[in-house]
């Protein structure tokens, strides 16, 4: 019959009648696929290194500026801590009785100082003292936090608790505190005031016995800090 032979898989060849082709590819020896497979892994942590150096690197360009260039003649008050000290984990109380963990604090500037719950005169120098240094930054009071860190149980008297509305008040245990804030040699922790940076390190420590005479003092190394870290510290806590 006419077209018979086009329709006659014998007659013409179809595509499930060719033979099957096959490409045969040589395997990595495995000592070439273990340093191909190293070298990715060195690729790898340069461009995560490379990613934390420009995360880090306004935090890096504000310390260099406040500590490195500064005009001549310019020193500051507070000592620096080499090396700076990260937040330990440590979970203390409010006033209120309930748990907050030290950690939770970072995201702010912190102006920190130590005294027993019964706080003597000295302490309540140092907690009037914090609460005039921060109102004194005007514009960016809210970037610092004043806290009073407690490492007893002795109770704070009715009488002082309006004028910490503004403070963070934690109580914590003392042995774990003092692996963290160190005093000069011959001082004790509640005879200084301690600064935190918003990172959660532990990076300067004013000498003992401040008061209002020494408070300029303090006052320009914290506004020094501020103007240095404009760039990368806002108000607030992440996320909050």
């Amino acid at each position: 019959m006419p077209g018979s032979n086009s329709s006659n898989p014998a007659a013409k060849p179809g595509a499930l009648d060719q033979p099957l082709g096959l490409t045969v590819y040589s395997l990595p020896e495995p000592r070439e696929a273990a340093v191909a497979d190293g070298q990715r892994t060195r690729a790898g942590r340069w461009k995560m290194l490379v990613v934390m150096l420009v995360c880090a690197a306004p935090v890096i360009a504000s310390y260099f500026t406040y500590y490195v260039v500064r005009p001549e003649g310019r020193r500051n008050y507070g000592e620096l801590m080499d090396p700076q000290r990260p937040i330990p984990s440590i979970t203390g109380t409010d006033l209120a009785g309930r748990p907050v963990s030290l950690p939770t604090l970072q995201g702010q500037w912190l102006l920190v100082s130590v005294a027993s719950g019964a706080c003597d005169v000295s302490c309540e120098k140092h907690l009037y003292l914090q609460r005039q240094l921060r109102e004194g930054l005007g514009k960016d009071k809210d970037r610092l936090d004043w806290v009073w860190l407690i490492p007893d149980a002795a109770p704070v008297r009715e009488e002082l608790r309006p004028a910490l509305q503004q403070a963070t008040v934690l109580r914590v245990d003392a042995a774990k505190l003092a692996e963290w804030l160190t005093p000069e040699r011959g001082q004790q922790l509640a005879d200084h005031l301690y600064v935190v940076d918003p990172m959660g390190h532990w990076m300067m420590r004013f000498p003992a016995g401040q008061d209002m005479v020494t408070a300029p003092k303090v006052r320009k190394d914290i506004e020094r800090l501020m103007r240095a870290s404009a760039g990368w510290d806002q108000a607030g806590r992440p996320g909050s």
